[in-house]
């Protein structure tokens, strides 16, 4: 054979090798943490979702007891929290499951499960079953877990053994919120980030190997907003979402760099969603929905408010976090309209309710390529095509029971929901 058509051959088929891998690994990828590897709510996987009319394969279901503890999901394994009943306790524990079958592998132990009754509520048929509200991050065979009663907890993902541990009560000063933190960790390089610590530490980085303090500032109370990582105007900067309005910090050194106002009342929920250089926040108990534009001059960065709308106004979140896409927002948009409150689009720019649908209630979405998977308290599961001229419903089956308050994950072609009884795993490759 001619030696340049065989290079030539081989190079064809190096190409053709790549191309596959590179298809792969934008079809497959994980979930590991609260809202997904880039803190947004949107998969980098491109699978349409459709299962037709009939019910979506189940792959498996496991019992998940109480709580309302998304998953997050790294290579074969799926990691979520529930309460657990240990030596007479009621207790706070993280499960790691096998992602094939759904079976057991471990569980941590971490703290006494005590709630004042903020999760008992829902339709007259769909109550109860209050327990964590937080989900665990996975990073470089780490699990982290936030507890309820402001407890960071770093555990070795194969073992399921506490690798260490920070209680902000006793260490930081700590201050909870009524109903019990509700937030998420959050991970980003060498750094694990949460809130809850008293004056001076409010916000707090440790090193998420060690478990070292990287930095500590600032003097707010929390809410039970999860924050959200972002690159704004090329400064990566972690959000948190206050009683005194949104605060944003330098990955790097705590920094503030810069705050924006908003009203609290009673509770606050959401994540903030970055749309660009336009950050959005909403919560419930008669506030509404803001959002503002940040700026930069020189080193100072500067957020102006671009959106203000009351709660009379129909725009807002309990602690449904949207998702944002081509500057619309697609989410659960009411206040305790349990089992048949709506979905809408928003156009982010001006808050304008471009299409709502009623039958969602106080349920989570995600984004997945151009379509939204919704998962509503009811436990039905839907899948939205993401476009603001109308509602367009692909799909949609009952897949779990009991209350589900959680968030839908997807990784590596499958879809994980949970309520406060049981979880499934939806295979998507077929049926």
């Amino acid at each position: 054979m001619n030696s340049t058509i065989q290079k030539k051959r081989q190079l064809g088929a190096s190409i053709l090798v790549f191309f596959v891998l590179q298809q792969a690994a934008v079809r497959a990828a994980d979930w590991p943490e609260y809202h997904g590897p880039q803190h947004n709510g949107i998969s980098a996987e491109k699978d349409k979702l459709d299962w037709g009319t009939e019910k979506p394969k189940i792959l498996w279901t496991a019992p998940t007891l109480k709580g309302f503890s998304s998953f997050s999901i790294v290579g074969n394994k799926a990691y979520t929290e529930v309460v657990r009943d240990i030596n007479g306790a009621h207790r706070e524990v993280c499960v790691a499951l096998d992602a094939n079958t759904g079976k057991e592998l471990w569980f941590a132990d971490m703290t006494n499960a005590k709630y004042d009754g903020g999760g008992d509520d829902g339709t007259g048929d769909n109550k109860g079953g209050d327990g964590p509200r937080s989900t665990p991050a996975i990073s470089d065979g780490l699990v982290y877990v936030f507890s309820s009663d402001l407890q960071l907890f770093c555990i070795d993902a194969e073992s399921g053994k506490v690798v260490w541990q920070k209680d902000l009560v006793k260490e930081n000063a700590g201050r909870n919120i009524q109903w019990q933190s509700a937030a998420s960790p959050v991970i980003d390089g060498d750094l694990v980030f949460v809130a809850g610590g008293g004056p001076g530490q409010t916000y707090i980085a440790f090193n998420k190997k060690t478990g070292a303090l990287a930095w500590k500032i600032g003097d707010d109370l929390i809410t039970h907003s999860t924050p959200t990582i972002a690159t704004i105007l090329g400064e990566r900067q972690v959000i948190f979402f206050v009683q005194k309005g949104l605060v944003s910090l330098s990955t790097k050194d705590g920094k503030q760099l810069w705050r924006y106002p908003f009203k609290y009342s009673t509770s606050t929920a959401i994540t903030p969603v970055v749309s660009g250089d336009v950050v959005y926040c909403s919560a419930g108990y008669g506030v509404g929905s803001g959002a503002c534009k940040i700026s930069k001059e020189g080193d100072d960065f500067k957020a102006t408010e671009v959106l203000h709308l009351t709660a009379n106004k129909k725009v807002l979140n309990h602690w449904s976090t949207p998702v944002v896409k081509d500057g619309y927002l697609y989410g659960m948009f009411s206040f305790k309209n349990y089992g048949d409150g709506p979905m809408k689009c928003v156009e982010l720019e001006t808050g304008k309710i471009m299409w709502e649908q009623k039958g969602f209630g106080a349920g989570n979405v995600i984004l997945v390529g151009d379509q939204i998977l919704a998962l509503a308290d009811t436990g039905e599961l839907a899948v939205i095509t993401a476009t603001p001229t109308k509602y367009t419903e692909v799909c949609r089956a009952k897949v779990v029971g009991g209350k589900c308050w959680s968030t839908p994950a997807i990784a590596n072609g499958r879809i994980y929901v949970r309520s406060t009884t049981e979880a499934a795993c939806i295979d998507l490759s077929g049926k």
